[in-house]
């Protein structure tokens, strides 16, 4: 049976909503099926050749990085994790990582200490025995014994230690899936690519994970955050130079058993889908915006009414919107004086 997230795999978390280009303007856009979503690129300003070139090698990075990376396909990550599934507390289990892989695991490891835990990228074992390692998903539910014991072993990034391109494993409880890091990593190294070969005004869009460069003929870049339940967006915004936005919602990946929903988004100190809100978007800015805007928004989706504020504090997030799951919407101030609301919503709450 294919979860019913499958249906809203084409609709992007956040949608990108730019306008028509006019008959002078240098727009270009390419279009792949990346990471298990839509990718598009968007050059403007540029002549075509070179957009279509520059666009084109985006595209190829990306291809590159899902295969090295996809948590259960074969491939560098899934080679990794049956090595550390060897692992003992008195027989450590070893490989050799690539200058690139070991950066990203100590980037993952430094952001999920900062985020409590609550950002884990070793919890793919849940994940997995939850059945989200799959394009479709089954509604069943994982025998809860199981879960308890994935639970009690506590798999954590810092059970994985590198020294230098050494990865050693102590914990054969810990799986990697980068399934939260990744598309974010994939927008700076995209965005750094793109100011390499002097492209300054471009939108790149992973599955709504959505970096800007600079605007089009100064006009900023106009996005949209999905409704969680319907087609359509909650609100629109400018995005500005070196933004990234990200969103983690309930709607992508998910199945329901009995009326109730289960989602990929899973809370390690649980090991149950989170069901306490509907989605979380943020925006990140700075140097690395692009993985900020993908991971930060987990923790705060994870910790949920009541926690999310000081979560988003800890991962130095000021722009954020959490919809909870009775549809209720909470803003920060800074994301609020940002927003055009679209009609007929709930009146947001600001939280301070």
């Amino acid at each position: 049976m294919k979860g019913k997230g499958w249906v809203w795999r084409s609709l992007l978390a956040v949608v990108a909503l730019l306008l028509l280009a006019g008959c002078g303007e240098k727009l270009h856009r390419q279009q792949s099926y990346v990471f298990g979503t839509l990718v598009e690129v968007t050059v403007y300003g540029e002549p075509e050749g070179k957009a279509r070139g520059v666009a084109d090698q985006v595209l190829k990075d990306f291809d590159q990085m899902h295969q090295t990376l996809h948590a259960w396909q074969p491939g560098t990550l899934e080679r990794i994790n049956g090595i550390l599934a060897l692992a003992r507390p008195d027989a450590p289990a070893r490989t050799a990582l690539t200058p690139g892989l070991a950066a990203i695991l100590q980037d993952a490891t430094r952001l999920s200490e900062q985020s409590e835990g609550l950002f884990n990228p070793a919890i793919g074992n849940l994940v997995r025995l939850w059945g989200f390692h799959s394009d479709t998903f089954e509604a069943r539910l994982p025998d809860p014994g199981e879960i308890g014991r994935l639970v009690k072993a506590r798999p954590r990034m810092t059970d994985l230690r590198i020294d230098g391109l050494m990865l050693t494993g102590t914990n054969p409880a810990a799986r990697l899936d980068l399934g939260g890091y990744a598309k974010g990593h994939a927008l700076d190294l995209a965005a750094a690519y793109l100011k390499s070969q002097g492209v300054n005004n471009a939108l790149i869009n992973i599955g709504g994970n959505i970096m800007a460069l600079g605007d089009k003929n100064g006009t900023p870049w106009r996005v949209g955050i999905q409704h969680p339940r319907r087609a359509g967006a909650l609100a629109t915004l400018d995005l500005k130079d070196g933004e990234a936005i990200g969103t983690s919602g309930d709607y992508q990946r998910f199945f329901e058993v009995e009326g109730k929903r289960y989602c990929h988004l899973i809370d390690p100190r649980t090991g149950w889908p989170v069901d306490h809100t509907q989605a979380v978007t943020v925006i990140a800015r700075g140097e690395h915006a692009g993985t900020l805007s993908d991971v930060a928004s987990k923790p705060l989706f994870i910790a949920g009414p009541g926690a999310w504020r000081a979560m988003a504090g800890r991962m130095g997030i000021r722009l954020a919107l959490v919809v909870a799951a009775d549809g209720g919407i909470t803003v920060t101030r800074e994301m609020n004086d940002r927003l055009s609301w679209e009609k007929n919503l709930p009146t947001a709450e600001v939280s301070e």
